[in-house]
Formats: C-alpha cells, structure tokens, sequence
C-alpha cells in the first residue's frame, strides 16, 4: 500500500509480465481519476532524476517551424541580418581556430564590449547565450536555504532554474502599470531577478529605481538585472556596476545584433564577481565562431544603431494599428509588443493565425491569457499580420 502526499491510498497494481500496470489499469482497477491514476504510477515506477528535477516540466520555447514560407513573430528575433562585419569575419575564420580550444575567457569579445560600455575587460564574462548567465547565477546565489525572488509575470525560464537548483521561490505579482513591485529586498533572497525591459511585456523600469532596489539589496542580496532587450530601450542599467558591487547585468546578443542562432550573451559586474561568476561557468563555454562573430557584431556600432532605428520605426507602427484593430497595447520598450484583447479569446486569435502561417506568442499562463505577444518583424510582416487580425477580428 501507497500513502501519496495528497492521502491517497493505493495498491500497487501489476500486469502480467510483473511490471507496474498502465496508469489507465490503475484507474479502473482502483476507482481513480486518470490524473490521480498517474500520479500513483509515477510514485511506483523508479526515477533515476533526483525529485526536484522528476517534478520539473522544463522550459518551452517558442515553436520554430521549419517551413520558410511562414510569418514568424513568436520568438523576438531581430528581422534584419546580422552586420555584413560578422558574415565576413566567419567565411575567412581559419581552419586552426578549429582545431584549438577556444580562448576560454572570449578576450578578443570582452575588449570589445568593454570599449562599448566604457568599462574594462575585466568586468565582462562572456556566456553561451543569456540563459547561460541565469544557469551560473542560479548556481552561484542560490540553494535549499536562499531563494530566488523576481516580480511576475516574467521571463517563464525563471522558475525553470529554479527547480533544478531546489531553491524556493518568492514571486512577486507586479500591478497593472507592471511598476517594480514593493517587497523584493525584504523576502531575504539571495538572488534578485529583474528584467528591464520586462518580458513578455516590454514595460521599462527607470534604472535609479532600481539603483535603489541595489542600495536595499546591500549585504543580503545580488540583483541580476535581464537586459536582454535593453538594445531597444532609450536607457540601461549598465552605469549601476560602478555604484554597486552586487549588481550584474545581463546582455544578448541574441536580439538587438541578429545573432539568435549563434548563442552568445554577457555579464556585465564588477571584476569580483566576475571573478566569482568564472568559477561556475564551463571550462570553454563560448566557441572560436561565436567569440570572432560577436566581437564583430559588437564593434559595427553604425549598422547596430540603423537596424535598432528600423525595429523601433516599425514598433511605434504597430502598436498604432493594433490599437485600431481593438487592442489594447501598452508602451513597449522591446522588440516586442504585448497586445490585450476581450474578444475574440486571445488564444482563439492565435490559433487562427497559425492556420494562416503567422505565429506569435501565446501565454498560458496567469494574467496573460488574455494577450498576444508579438515580435516586431519587417514591414511587409507587420502588414500581413495585422491584414489577418482585422479579418480575425471583425
């Protein structure tokens, strides 16, 4: 007899072969819901995982279709190409770059970031990709006794992380206005989250605000500011790292460089906890390829700020006509808009969409399923999309 956490009382069941039976068996056997017939196998069945990570569901990400002939807008990529700069530097990239172990701090990358940001080489550390930086921090700052704590809704891999690291999580809803919620230094976390500009939103928080979040944070806490999208904001966070030894701030080069498919992102922080930071991360996490390209990418300010221009052009555009198509559509500071509707249903909307090859970014989630977070893509994208919700919509 199983005594599961919810009291329910189950016989193990077998079949033939002497194997756990279905969870369809268990049910019919044992007069239970399908749900709690599961439940009762997954506890017979043995799990080599350690239990935080058997009750994960892992991170989802946006559907990538494989078929070009599509209208993606469901995963914040940049529309435009990476810099010429960077296509050149991969097609002359020599064969023995390949054949050695790359340079396993990326030097070439963090001298050209640092000379971007006005810093030193010594406080960057290059990452496989953002989410690379919120593994290590997850790491670094975090277990069983010192939780995590970030306001909500936000990036969904948060709470992924967590669970894999087992520490608790203290989520803090922000209001409507998505201002930066009171309560984040008192919930005695060793790790603050805060992406500005937020996602799925694209709501920005004014960084002396958050300089102040940093100063409450002194001593207890480090804040990791998610700057992923920053590139498309009218301010940043960056100059809090010469104010405050416990703030890190994460960049992509994802978004705002065009480089999504290469995976490449950056901690920007003081140089000890740069130093404390590289003790966790991998050995050589950061290809030759990826090093080159993005030091490439990163130096070409001109075409960095025309494409920036572009995207911001085509967002104001947007948000405009969605607001006509009876969408309700707050200020974004992303490559991204966050559109709210009453009717039809928003997954209804992108469900019709889809059938139409046109994907965006629908939430299931608490306060968002009433919205559609769409990228912003090139013009004639922008156009065929609202085309579809105005014939969705009418």
């Amino acid at each position: 007899m199983i005594t599961a956490a919810n009291n329910l009382r189950i016989s193990p069941v077998f079949t033939s072969e002497n194997s756990f039976a279905h969870p369809l068996e268990i049910a019919a056997t044992q007069n239970l819901s399908f749900p709690q017939a599961k439940f009762a196998y997954n506890l017979c069945v043995m799990s080599y995982f350690r239990d935080n990570i058997e009750q994960c569901s892992g991170y989802t990400p946006g559907f990538q279709p494989e078929d070009e002939d599509i209208i993606k807008l469901n995963t914040n990529e940049n529309p435009y190409p990476p810099s010429p700069k960077v296509l050149e530097v991969i097609q002359n990239l020599k064969s023995e770059k390949l054949r050695r172990y790359p340079d396993p701090l990326g030097d070439e990358f963090r001298k050209a970031a640092a000379q971007v940001h006005g810093l030193s080489p010594e406080n960057i550390m290059c990452c496989n990709g953002g989410d690379d930086l919120l593994n290590i921090a997850f790491r670094a700052f975090c277990d069983e006794n010192r939780p995590v704590t970030y306001p909500v809704p936000t990036y969904s891999l948060y709470p992924v992380l967590a669970k894999i690291q087992n520490c608790p999580v203290k989520e803090i809803s922000f209001d409507d206005e998505y201002n930066l919620p009171a309560g984040l230094a008192s919930s005695k976390a060793g790790l603050c989250i805060v992406c500005n500009p937020n996602a799925p939103s694209g709501s920005f928080i004014d960084p002396d605000e958050l300089a102040s979040l940093a100063d409450e944070l002194r001593n207890q806490a480090v804040l990791l500011i998610d700057e992923a999208y920053a590139d498309f904001a009218e301010k940043d966070c960056v100059r809090l790292v010469n104010d405050f030894e416990n703030v890190i701030i994460l960049r992509s080069m994802s978004k705002g460089y065009s480089l999504a498919g290469l995976r490449f992102g950056y901690a920007i922080a003081n140089e000890e906890i740069i130093n404390g930071l590289m003790k966790i991360k991998d050995s050589y996490n950061v290809d030759a390829v990826a090093i080159s390209a993005a030091a490439a990418a990163i130096k070409d300010r001109d075409y960095f700020q025309e494409n920036i221009k572009k995207v911001k052009s085509e967002r104001a555009k947007m948000g405009e006509q969605l607001r006509k198509t009876g969408f309700k559509v707050s200020e974004s500071s992303s490559n991204f808009v966050l559109a709210q509707i009453k009717t039809p249903p928003a997954k209804q909307i992108y469900e019709k969409l889809a059938e139409r090859n046109i994907y965006v970014r629908y939430f299931d989630l608490p306060g968002l399923t009433d919205k559609l977070r769409i990228s912003i893509g090139k013009g004639d994208q922008n156009n065929q999309l609202l085309d579809a919700l105005t014939g969705i919509c009418s």
